[in-house]
């Protein structure tokens, strides 16, 4: 079984490197794994193995919801429709502060929306916090 992992769907370049920096900073050994797009995410899911047994799966995905090809909004419905990759915890992490996106996306199915902080302290530490929760507190299924 492969090492946790967080799959991150980022179509930004910017926010790619940020994310890369701060995991570099903070030291964690927790790969990131980028896609650009809604396309590129839905076919990275589709090839991983997805058996109970040989759970390849990654422990969260980060989800941006404007991207090009497919947004965030139509991969999450997506993935939420499915069988084995609805158990995939996705965490909304988006620019986009609106409440009835908010709403949008929970209704989809995402299990966190967070609205990216503006600077690099703040979104440090909101990464900080994402991580720790996902891989350390949450409790799920095997």
């Amino acid at each position: 079984m492969r090492k946790p992992f967080i799959l991150v769907a980022e179509d930004d370049s910017d926010d790619k490197f940020l994310l890369q920096a701060i995991f570099e900073e903070r030291g964690y050994d927790t790969p990131l794994e980028f896609v650009s797009n809604g396309v590129e995410l839905i076919e990275y899911l589709g090839n991983i193995q997805l058996d109970e047994e040989n759970a390849n799966y990654p422990a969260f995905i980060l989800l941006d919801l404007n991207m090009p090809k497919m947004d965030g909004r139509q991969a999450l419905k997506q993935i939420k429709e499915h069988a084995v990759l609805k158990k995939i915890p996705v965490v909304v992490f988006s620019t986009t502060k609106n409440d009835i996106e908010i709403k949008r996306c929970y209704e989809l199915g995402a299990n966190t929306y967070i609205v990216k902080p503006s600077n690099f302290e703040s979104l440090a530490n909101a990464i900080d916090r994402i991580r720790n929760y996902w891989l350390h507190i949450a409790a799920r299924p095997a």
